[in-house]
């Protein structure tokens, strides 16, 4: 009997699906996708499963192809030397390649306070500690929430359509990401919803109570439940594997998603930093972040050389309750554009659109099982800017080899 190819996918999010996925492409490996949960997490549908209007998670008969087998477990640490996973039950599972795509969640707040008495909103998990907090203490409870970029933003949102009295503390700025036209349309739907806005350079959290959030201007905010949308990182397994990561924990990589380690792993999603120029956390790079490491190891098993990854932006969507959204509009490199759809007059368009993309995420995840590889992306996409900067870094390192090298004298005939 030959030898089938062991593949392994640690995380089973929108990039380890779609690489996973793209993976069956081959009839000589075998994929397993090992994932801590049964069911797949729309991670951007969490704050509709805490308030109560989606479920927020899929089946993953209907997202994953027939040829992947899914494991339930929870990984310690990876032995690379050694090329297998050690699994929390102390069990183990070995690979010829492995795709890590384990994601990111929350990162630990540092403001005294908010760990103790404040819900996190980046996992399933999460969500499901904040709806019960939410039914005790009834729909007259105060809700903050702090953040304000599309987590806070939509959270904020569901809750005060549901009659919820909300306070969104921004920070600095609300909505971060978006362009001042879109901003200032996002903020009126916000109003128009009841929510107070809280933003500015004083607008920052120092503490979290019981029943308050306390900013740097001095003032208490009086808070039943607090919600906080503050900051991803990276999952730590890489880190605690003895992989080179990022600050953030993402596993450092090449423009292949190759592993700075170890050309047996390829990183995908948000756990990705190829380059050290991590591309924006998001479902919307995960998908194309899968794809690229599912293309790099069918380069790799078929003996070729793996092309670099391309990743193109089109914006980012905003839900601002059901019935209404905003699509800011952005260049491939993920500059925001003027151009956006929603605002007073075409807020119900935006919610569609960004219903309509959240079940395309899906849909696509569910095409890619059935046809590996359909699941292309527009030659053009990709960031010119992004190639300007590797250009320039190689120009100063072939400098800095110039001037390290020693120069050679001229070859003396021997007399």
């Amino acid at each position: 009997m030959s030898h089938r190819t062991q593949i392994v996918v640690v995380g089973g999010g929108y990039a380890g699906v779609t690489a996973a996925n793209r993976l069956t492409k081959r009839d000589d490996v075998t994929v397993t996708l090992v994932n801590d949960r049964p069911q797949f997490v729309e991670r951007i549908r969490l704050h509709q499963r805490a308030a109560g209007t989606h479920a927020a998670v899929a089946d993953y008969t209907s997202v994953l192809a027939e040829g992947v087998r899914l494991e339930v477990a929870t990984v310690d640490r990876i032995d690379a030397p050694a090329r297998r996973l050690v699994l929390a039950d102390g069990g183990t599972l070995a690979y010829d390649w492995l795709v890590y795509a384990a994601g990111s969640g929350s990162a630990a707040p540092s403001v005294p306070g908010a760990a103790e008495h404040a819900f996190a909103l980046a996992s399933l998990e999460e969500a499901d500690r904040l709806v019960p907090a939410l039914a005790a203490a009834g729909p007259a409870a105060r809700v903050t929430v702090v953040g304000a970029g599309p987590s806070g933003i939509e959270t904020a949102s569901e809750l005060a359509e549901q009659g919820r009295a909300v306070t969104l503390v921004c920070g600095d700025l609300l909505g971060p990401y978006l362009h001042p036209r879109g901003r200032r349309a996002v903020e009126e739907q916000l109003v128009r919803l009841g929510v107070t806005i809280l933003q500015g350079p004083r607008a920052t959290v120092t503490a979290v109570t019981r029943d308050a959030v306390q900013l740097a201007d001095g003032r208490d905010v009086p808070s039943d439940v607090t919600v906080w949308t503050v900051g991803f990182r990276a999952a730590g397994l890489a880190a605690r594997s003895g992989l080179t990561t990022d600050d953030a924990g993402r596993l450092r990589t090449d423009e292949t998603l190759t592993s700075l380690d170890d050309e047996r792993i390829v990183a995908a999603g948000d756990a990705a930093a190829p380059s050290d120029l991590p591309f924006r956390m998001s479902c919307q790079a995960a998908g194309q972040l899968g794809g690229g490491a599912g293309n790099t190891l069918l380069a790799r098993l078929a003996g070729t050389e793996p092309a670099p990854v391309t990743v193109g932006f089109v914006g980012q969507c905003l839900s601002l309750g059901r019935g209404a959204g905003l699509f800011q509009f952005a260049r491939r490199d993920d500059v925001p554009v003027r151009v956006f759809l929603g605002g007073r007059l075409g807020a119900r368009a935006g919610a569609w659109l960004k219903e309509l993309v959240c079940r395309s995420t899906v849909q696509g995840l569910t095409w890619e099982a059935r046809r590996p590889g359909i699941m292309r992306y527009p030659s053009f996409v990709g960031d010119p800017r992004r190639r300007d900067v590797l250009a320039a870094r190689a120009a100063a390192a072939g400098a800095r080899a110039d001037v390290a090298e020693p120069a050679r004298p001229a070859d003396v005939p021997v007399a």
